[in-house]
């Protein structure tokens, strides 16, 4: 091989990874995000585990069986009631969700917890004064008990759960409604999720995603996801988050 052909070669691969690297970061600070609608479990809370555990304690006492965790993520999308109702038909449905919630309640600083770093990442942008949002396919009183343990309540303009959309995650209804009481527009608004149907719910509701996998329960599938911003961990996160804002602030500016 010449001393061209060899430099040619050196100066491609010296290239090409700076060339990506801009990409990514002009892509990542360009845009001005006013509004973020963030999913709850496995995006802001390690919460999975405290689900899979209250399911069963309803399917023991009621079915004497119990369920995979594939088996219960497969039930998700409509609120937990609609999965009770099914489990335990509608004689038993009512005792059957207050012992799911009373076992929620009881179990949540268990088993649940906040990822290391969300509070700051939450504190961040709400001191920006970015709109946040929540859209989470969990029932009504559940994200109550998750919201109030953790005291995250209190960031979020909107919150809107699987008991206020009639059209359930991967329908986009849940961000639609988020965006009318944030009122943001779709293209100033970010989607924030680990799982496919927050993926296809932002494709549906025209707003950008950024999947998040640091404990997504469908991490194969989510990593091969067409998404705009793709995290693996909640620190690569932030430091994206702090560009965004900083960008903003000189735009602003």
């Amino acid at each position: 091989m010449n001393f061209n052909k060899l430099y040619i070669i050196c100066l491609f691969y010296l290239i090409l990874p700076l060339k990506f690297y801009y990409v990514y970061t002009q892509r990542s600070s360009s845009k001005s995000y006013r509004g973020i609608i963030f999913d709850m479990d496995g995006t802001l809370t390690r919460t999975n585990q405290l689900i899979f555990d209250t399911f069963n304690h309803i399917a023991d006492k009621y079915l004497g069986r119990r369920f995979s965790s594939d088996e219960i993520v497969s039930m998700f999308g409509p609120p937990e009631e609609v999965a009770i109702r099914k489990l335990v038909g509608e004689t038993d449905f009512r005792n059957a969700v207050t012992d799911f919630h009373a076992y929620y309640e009881r179990h949540h600083n268990e088993k649940a917890e906040l990822y290391d770093g969300i509070p700051e990442i939450l504190d961040s942008l709400y001191n920006a004064s970015i709109t946040l949002g929540l859209f989470t396919g969990k029932g009504r009183r559940s994200t109550e008990i998750t919201l109030e343990k953790f005291g995250l309540k209190n960031y979020f303009t909107s919150i809107i759960t699987g008991h206020d959309v009639e059209q359930h995650k991967p329908s986009g209804e849940g961000i639609h409604r988020a965006l009318d009481e944030m009122n943001i527009a779709t293209e100033e608004t970010l989607m924030v999720g680990d799982s496919m149907a927050d993926v296809k719910a932002a494709k549906e509701a025209g707003v950008d995603i950024a999947t998040v996998l640091w404990d997504s329960y469908s991490y194969d599938r989510v990593v091969q996801s067409e998404s705009q911003y793709r995290f693996f961990s909640i620190k690569d996160f932030h430091l994206w988050i702090n560009k965004l804002l900083k960008h903003r602030s000189l735009h602003n500016y």
